[in-house]
């Protein structure tokens, strides 16, 4: 049980570490173009890497994720709200899950 203690411990001064260092480090503004862009699409990078995994194996299917993902993919698109992508997204996995449920059952 002292082990997580440890390890919690560690998890806290990494993640600290990470967010105190940059602004210890880099006093300046950062005035190189490429940096900046870069800095500014690694938190969508990021959030992309972290959720993409995940959608593929929240359902039963990957069919059905691949679905509802192509499906908020294609609302985003056209700028809907974040409501109504979840929900449409939410609903078209769970057809596709009914579906392919019937389709198996024949």
């Amino acid at each position: 049980m002292k082990n997580i203690y440890v390890y919690i411990l560690i998890m806290a001064v990494t993640t600290y570490l990470i967010r105190m260092l940059p602004l210890v480090l880099v006093r300046k503004e950062i005035k190189n173009v490429f940096i900046r862009s870069f800095l500014t699409y690694v938190p969508y990078a990021a959030l992309a890497a972290m959720t993409f995994p995940a959608i593929l194996s929240s359902t039963d299917s990957v069919i059905s994720a691949a679905c509802g993902f192509a499906t908020a993919v294609i609302l985003s698109y056209f700028e809907k709200s974040l409501i109504t992508v979840a929900l449409s997204a939410c609903g078209v996995v769970f057809l596709v899950e009914r579906a392919m449920e019937i389709i198996s059952n024949f």
